[in-house]
């Protein structure tokens, strides 16, 4: 296919259905952890994040890698869980200029009672649809394209409720 020509429809065939399988999933989960749970989906990866970092707090300019947002993105979402009470600012001593965002107890807490949701939502709406052998080819393929193999070292997963320690 050219750059300027489409008319080869089968070639982004598995690019569109890419795209349409991961928003539906994503909406799916973003559903469920609205409703016990409480969290947006975008919320609940920060607090996973946090929960995984060392002393449980990220610099806003490394939660923003973290969890691929903008770092007005991430400034945004964080200003709407510090109001919650579910992490809170504190500044930097190593960089006046800089903050860091702390997992509260709470927040510890709300993580909990949503883990479970997004793993069994994680599971039902991809894992088992994909089986033992499509999981393993998937996340082969998911490692060899750009950013795949990055994500392993700079993003946090939660799989386990009980590894979760509330202070």
């Amino acid at each position: 296919m050219s750059p300027t020509n489409c008319t080869e429809e089968s070639e982004v065939h598995t690019w569109i259905r890419f795209l349409a399988t991961d928003s539906a999933i994503t909406r799916e989960l973003a559903e469920r952890l609205m409703g016990a749970p409480g969290l947006t989906l975008s919320g609940y990866d920060v607090l996973v994040q946090l929960a995984r970092a060392p002393e449980r707090k990220l610099r806003n300019i490394e939660l923003a890698k973290a969890v691929v947002l903008t770092r007005s993105g991430v400034t945004r979402l964080v200003d709407g869980l510090e109001r919650d009470g579910l992490v809170r600012r504190a500044s930097c001593p190593s960089d006046k200029r800089g903050t860091f965002v702390a997992l509260t107890s709470e927040g510890a807490r709300r993580l909990r009672e949503a883990v479970g949701t997004h793993v069994e939502g994680v599971r039902e709406l991809f894992l088992e649809r994909l089986g033992q052998g499509g999981r393993e080819q998937m996340d082969a393929l998911l490692a060899s394209l750009p950013g795949g193999a990055e994500c392993v070292k700079h993003r946090a997963c939660l799989a386990d409720p009980d590894t979760l320690e509330i202070a």
